[in-house]
């Protein structure tokens, strides 16, 4: 007896082994990089404001070459059989920019660039995209977030995790009160935000020092996002706004694995160090959808589906950062239904996101 699983794939579409790769999936966690300014380093550059310098010469070539090569994105989605796109400012991204005055009008400019190269003319069909929005001066990011989806047409915000506000050190996290005009206006509008990750400041460095690359993707990036995501519940602002919606990628940064273990301590703590009125796991279950973006292990999607259900679950992929074809493989063979799989694959990213 054969180990093959499958039959030979023929030229006849009805008996494709692979039939999954065809384009209906939706991928929504997909850098890209703007001429604008080079997002992949924080304004001014910092020594540890970026992943790239810690990884091979050759890849790190490939990721900037497709980071703004728009025909060879549409290629590689076609090869694995994507049929959108959603994408957005890679990180440290605006967050990155010191100055709150640069960092709002880079934002805008990043915007129109973005609208122009992916939202219109020949590729328009394929893509949509997360806006990106200077939150150092949260009030303009509201305004700017605003003109994202009125007049742009995008279909969310994506904020990669702490602001720097004048200097490397000096930073504002997303729960602090400053920010509450952003957040209203986020409510207001009914999209959601995509909280995505970046290394922590360089103060924050010392348990990565002597291993500073593990401070990025392989580790750091997750540690960074999950607390952040935690700092939102605990400071109440899904109880001050109870329809916000936050995307998190990479299977929800490790949250799914660690929030019956929260709730289980919180209930010994005194109340006055936390303001939200309900569990985590609540929060989660009502503020929070998941994607699988840089994930290709089956336990880990196995444990997130059963934390969040299939219903607040959406493939991705992080593409250019990883692959299309590989991640969109992997997807197409775990074992599930096809009801479940088509809403992984596509179906709910066109509700949360509202796509036509």
């Amino acid at each position: 007896m054969s180990g093959a699983i499958f039959p030979p794939a023929t030229d006849r579409p009805t008996f494709s082994a692979n039939r999954w790769k065809q384009p209906q999936k939706i991928a929504l966690e997909e850098a890209i990089t703007t001429s604008v300014f080079n997002s992949t380093n924080t304004l001014p550059p910092t020594e540890a404001g970026a992943e790239l310098p810690y990884v091979n010469a050759d890849y790190v070539a490939d990721v900037k070459n497709r980071l703004s090569n728009v025909a060879l994105r549409v290629q590689a989605m076609d090869q694995a059989g994507i049929a959108l796109t959603v994408i957005s400012l890679t990180m440290p991204g605006i967050e990155g920019i010191f100055d709150p005055a640069t960092a709002v009008e880079t934002a805008k400019k990043v915007n129109d660039e973005t609208h122009q190269l992916y939202c219109t003319g020949k590729y328009a069909d394929r893509f949509r995209a997360f806006g990106c929005v200077a939150m150092q001066d949260p009030k303009a990011a509201a305004a700017e977030a605003e003109r994202c989806v009125k007049e742009l047409g995008f279909v969310g915000i994506l904020i990669n995790g702490y602001s720097q506000v004048g200097d490397a050190e000096t930073v504002q996290y997303l729960d602090e009160p400053q920010c509450e005009p952003f957040w209203a206006k986020l409510e207001e509008l009914d999209v959601p935000l995509y909280l995505h990750p970046r290394i922590p400041t360089p103060g924050q460095m010392r348990i990565y020092r002597g291993y500073e690359f593990l401070a990025g993707s392989p580790w750091g990036f997750g540690v960074e996002t999950a607390t952040h995501s935690i700092r939102l519940m605990v400071s109440g602002l899904f109880d001050r706004h109870p329809k916000l919606k936050v995307i998190l990628g990479h299977c929800g940064e490790g949250l799914p694995f660690s929030l019956a273990r929260i709730d289980h301590r919180m209930r010994h703590f005194q109340p006055h160090h936390y303001k939200c009125k309900l569990r985590m796991q609540q929060y989660w279950d009502q503020n929070f959808w998941i994607t699988t973006a840089g994930v290709t292990s089956d336990a880990s999607f196995s444990d997130t589906l059963r934390s969040c259900g299939e219903d607040r679950l959406m493939w991705s992929v992080d593409y250019p950062y990883e692959d299309y074809d590989e991640t969109g493989t992997w997807f197409e063979s775990l074992e599930m239904s096809e009801n479940t799989r088509a809403k992984i694959g596509w179906e709910n990213a066109r509700r949360v996101l509202k796509l036509n």
